[in-house]
């Protein structure tokens, strides 16, 4: 059991002790048990107050703190186990289940596990803290060790990227463009990218290119380990610069003087492969002089944090995945050692190289593995069909070389990180929807100041940074939208996860020997995107499964869950997306400890609302609309409600926490969004021409999607529960808060002039204005500013006229213009913009690419080579030289 969950507990038992207005828990039965959830909470609370928030830190490096640390997880983790049989037994009674009773007890029994707690407790008061000084000596003989260890490994596993000596022609000129250009100031320049992508194999190549070589009177290279020795840093660059030095005797200070004699007053180059951390960049930077020689550092990393740390304003290069052409001609180059490919190896040689997924790691592993077989396309086709179990299986560690990512990551991010070994290999995965099951999950842990999503987007945006996830799709917020993971570290994330029992993962169906792990190991998730036999799932003699997750679209879990509760009681998240239901099934109702539900259903039953856990509900339906029930605000702990339709919102008995909803409709007993959601943060609305539209009360509202009662996108509400026109109209008005930061207007047809009603916002940032969102050919800005406004997105508009100022956009960073086919021209004073970095545009007339260049030459011209100018994906390059962009 991770912190997190026990913060998740903590707040269950908060609202079962205080709670009375949750129906589900104003039951006789469960008030009765209030001393012991009050009395269990009360001895959490402590327990967590001295183990995590001691303010002496040494005392977690300590082998028998650490130990009562994992013994009183497994004692919380034992406590909620109770807590939730019991709820769920009280639960399936009052609708007339009676469910095993050697399992399911109709009382709480929580006199063992507080023992544990108390016998913990006491061992903790009573540890003398003096005898448990651990020997400092002792501590660095093992970090030395593990570093031997890793330096050795991370060793290994550079030979064989070193072998790859073709490709990045492109990326090497930038880089070496960069290195040798005008300036004295000692500069540094990063290579970032996920291992195996071919950082080292890019900087080796740089670093031996004949310019480079003579350009530089000094060249050091030194590899830098997750776990480093200062003393071995100055012996590697030492020796790289000279081998001739005698470097085993010296002093750390000698071996600093030598170094500082060698690069003093010389131009110098020196390659910092490798690495982790911001720390190690601080030190490191020490060693090198800065006597504006015009001398480099190429550092390469994984991380995209140290290489801002080490020079936010310096060339941070991303190396990009291999295209498949790319993938088959360094394929080739290996196999055939500049010989052609017999014709019948094409094919299959093709596909294995489509098959390694961009990474040249991999493409150099089947190199290999081609090498030994015979040149037969029987014997190539059975390869291409197995390319994953090679890089797998590879001596030379291909896998090893990923996982150093893995075990470099923070604790808090590891479960986040195996859990997207779960998804479909290569399906784009929707990034608030992961960060829902994150939360449901128990990852997220509270830090006091921030709401769980803001932490959960900083973790994914984590493992953006460390090149563990690419991201296919951003908001124009700058939060992702859609990512995926490359196929090599799912497999990575897959290989983990079983080794460490965080998932089972059903691909094909399930034979005993899946009943068995379960029974064994009370596995907590499973994963299956294979129609499956629930019967063989349900045979545990405790419930354990916690979150179940199904791809495929039926299944038989939903055809009587009552019969499986033994297995399914305790689940936290279920998710059936593909799974199309006629009617949902009684059994689902019994799950009351479900946080995350993902489901097909035609109809909205009310009996979705006894699950007052419920944190996220996610709804999919192909009808055209789903009205919501009366009994709604039962869902007292619900903050994310989606649905691929319109949600009509019927009048409701008080009000909800929600924060994100998405496409509802307000129905006529409806006032206003204030009455049902007072803390809505995200929304998406359909609006009305026949009231006004006030969201100005909503105080915390900070992203807005309003749609004009026309939209029909996917498809429109059903007729009799709209209200008003499908046009908005010149006299409508629209009253918006002042918190709002993203605001996006489709199908409203508002008039251009009510544009200063937005301008006025003094906190929206980002702007986005699509399928006649405002109806119009002539946009005048006229003297108003967007005050913070940094993206703008126009798109699907028939606007052909834009006037307006660099004044009026003082901040912004980001234009985008998509398919507005007669707009004539991109005003050339918006090139103007001092903070402007990019123009988007897509589906452009002559005319208006015409603007552009214009623009792109009057920035030339001016000196700002830094704007970037993009039309249908491909750039319009300003007319410095290369190394300059």
């Amino acid at each position: 059991m991770a912190y997190a969950d026990i913060q998740m507990l903590m707040g269950k038992l908060k609202q079962l002790i205080y709670s009375n207005d949750i129906p589900v828990i104003n039951n006789p039965s469960i008030l009765s048990e209030r001393p012991q959830f009050q009395h269990l909470y009360e001895e959490l609370g402590f327990m967590i107050q001295i183990l995590f928030n001691h303010e002496d830190q040494d005392l977690h490096s300590f082998e028998k703190v650490r130990k009562l640390k994992r013994r009183f997880k497994v004692a919380a983790e034992e406590a909620e186990g109770i807590v939730d049989i019991f709820l769920t037994t009280v639960h399936c009674r009052n609708n007339g289940y009676f469910p095993r009773s050697d399992v399911f007890h109709p009382s709480l029994h929580l006199e063992v596990v507080m023992r544990s707690i108390e016998s913990i407790k006491i061992e903790f008061m009573n540890i003398n803290i003096d005898n448990m000084k651990m020997d400092s000596s002792l501590r660095t003989d093992r970090l030395q060790s593990a570093g031997t260890s890793h330096t050795r490994n991370s060793r290994g596993s550079k030979k064989l990227l070193e072998k790859v000596i073709v490709g990045f022609n492109r990326d090497a000129e930038i880089i070496r463009d960069k290195l040798v250009e005008d300036g004295k100031k000692l500069d540094v320049l990063s290579i970032v990218g996920m291992g195996g992508i071919g950082k080292t194999t890019l900087a080796n190549k740089v670093f031996t290119d004949p310019f480079v070589v003579h350009h530089f009177y000094v060249r050091g290279w030194v590899t830098v380990s997750q776990i480093f020795d200062k003393r071995d840093l100055l012996i590697q660059v030492l020796t790289s610069i000279d081998d001739q030095l005698e470097l085993e005797k010296a002093t750390d200070y000698q071996l600093r003087a030598m170094l500082h004699k060698s690069l003093m007053g010389k131009r110098y180059m020196i390659v910092i492969d490798d690495i982790w951390s911001k720390e190690a960049w601080d030190k490191l930077k020490l060693f090198f002089p800065d006597d504006n020689t015009g001398s480099r550092i190429l550092l390469t990393s994984r991380l995209t944090e140290v290489a801002s740390h080490a020079k936010s304003h310096g060339l941070i290069h991303h190396l990009q995945h291999l295209t498949e052409e790319e993938s088959w001609k360094l394929l080739c180059e290996k196999v055939f050692q500049g010989n052609e490919c017999p014709k019948w190896l094409i094919a299959p040689g093709m596909q294995i190289a489509k098959n390694c997924y961009g990474l040249p790691l991999s493409v150099v592993v089947m190199a290999g593995v081609l090498a030994k077989e015979p040149r037969r396309k029987d014997i190539w086709l059975k390869i291409s069909c197995s390319v994953h179990s090679y890089i797998a299986s590879d001596e030379k560690g291909c896998l090893e070389t990923i996982a150093l990512s893995y075990h470099h990551l923070p604790f808090h991010l590891k479960d986040c990180f195996l859990y997207l070994g779960g998804f479909l290999e290569d399906s784009q995965i929707y990034s608030p929807l992961l960060i829902c099951l994150w939360m449901a999950e128990g990852f997220i842990q509270e830090d006091g100041s921030r709401s769980l999503e803001e932490i959960a987007k900083g973790y994914l945006m984590d493992l953006v940074d460390r090149n563990l996830l690419i991201v296919e799709k951003w908001y124009i917020s700058g939060d992702v939208e859609l990512c995926k993971v490359h196929d090599l570290v799912r497999q990575l994330c897959v290989e983990k996860g079983k080794e460490e029992r965080f998932f089972l993962k059903i691909d094909w169906p399930p034979s005993n020997h899946h009943c068995e792990i379960i029974t064994t190991h009370k596995q907590r998730r499973v994963f299956t995107n294979q129609e499956i036999d629930i019967m063989t799932l349900s045979h545990p003699p405790t419930p354990s499964i916690r979150s179940f997750l199904c791809y495929h679209r039926k299944t038989t879990l939903t055809d009587n869950i009552s019969k499986f509760c033994s297995s399914f009681a305790l689940l936290r998240v279920l998710s059936l997306q593909k799974c199309i239901l006629i009617d949902f099934p009684p059994g689902l109702a019994l799950l009351v400890h479900l946080r995350f539900l993902e489901i097909w259903l035609s109809l909205f039953p009310p009996s979705i609302c006894n699950l007052w856990n419920l944190q996220t509900l996610v709804v999919r339906t192909s009808s055209s609309s789903m009205v919501l029930p009366s009994n709604i605000s039962n869902l007292v702990n619900l903050r994310h409600l989606a649905s691929n339709t319109n949600l009509y919102l019927p009048s409701i008995g008080k009000p909800m926490k929600l924060e994100v909803i998405t496409n509802v409709v307000l129905g006529n007993g409806v006032d206003n969004f204030q009455k049902c959601f007072p803390g809505i943060k995200d929304l998406t609305s359909i609006l009305y021409s026949d009231e006004e539209n006030d969201f100005e009360v909503l105080r915390y509202l900070q992203v807005l999607m309003l749609v004009g009662s026309g939209y029909s996108r996917r498809r429109s509400v059903e007729p009799e529960l709209l209200r008003g026109e499908q046009n908005l109209g010149k006299n409508h008005i629209i009253r918006f808060p002042e918190t709002l930061k993203v605001l996006t207007l489709v199908r409203c047809g508002l008039p251009w002039s009510n544009m200063t009603i937005i301008q006025s916002l003094p906190n929206l940032e980002f702007l986005v204005i699509k399928d006649n969102g405002f109806e119009g050919t002539l946009w005048e800005t006229g003297e108003g500013q967007f005050q913070q406004l940094k993206a703008l997105r126009l798109e699907e508009l028939n606007i052909k006229t834009w006037e307006v100022s660099s004044i009026n956009f003082p901040h912004l960073e980001r234009l985008e213009v998509s398919n507005c086919i007669d707009l004539e021209e991109i005003p050339l004073e918006l090139g103007d913009i001092s903070t402007l970095e990019f123009i988007v545009v897509l589906n452009c007339g002559a005319s208006l690419l015409e603007s552009l260049q214009k623009i792109r030459h009057e920035q030339d011209d001016a000196g700002n080579y830094e704007l970037k100018i993009k039309v249908d994906g491909r750039n319009i390059p300003s007319c410095v030289p290369n190394h300059e962009h």
